[in-house]
């Protein structure tokens, strides 16, 4: 793991390139970069910075817990919904479509009720 840290007082910031992490595999690098652009300088580190802590050593384990963090993230497969899922979906879309629409057409008998009616 190629890591540069800095330290301001007791915060620490560690620089770690992305890039040249090959035992990170490469989908789950991609989805680091897409995910935390904002934090990946032009050189390609990833920076991360923390200063919760009074103790410089603390802030930089903080700062290697949300590394680690990120990479698990990463990492989750979401599961692919069945066919059977699907449709209990839609289907329950199309029935609460319906209810919504029955209602409004209640409550549009009711204020059509309410108004006079002139010759």
């Amino acid at each position: 793991m190629q890591t540069m840290m800095r330290a301001l007082n007791t915060q620490a910031e560690v620089w770690f390139h992305i890039q040249t992490a090959d035992w990170i595999p490469e989908d789950v690098r991609q989805k680091i970069i897409s995910q935390h652009t904002n934090r990946i300088n032009r050189s390609g580190e990833l920076i991360v910075t923390s200063e919760v802590s009074r103790y410089q050593m603390r802030n930089l384990s903080d700062c290697l817990q949300k590394i680690r963090d990120m990479i698990a993230a990463a990492s989750v497969k979401h599961k692919l919904p069945s066919q059977e899922d699907v449709a209990l979906r839609r289907y329950r879309i199309d029935k609460m479509n319906r209810e919504r629409l029955q209602q409004k057409k209640m409550h549009t008998a009711v204020k059509r009720s309410r108004r006079e009616e002139f010759d």
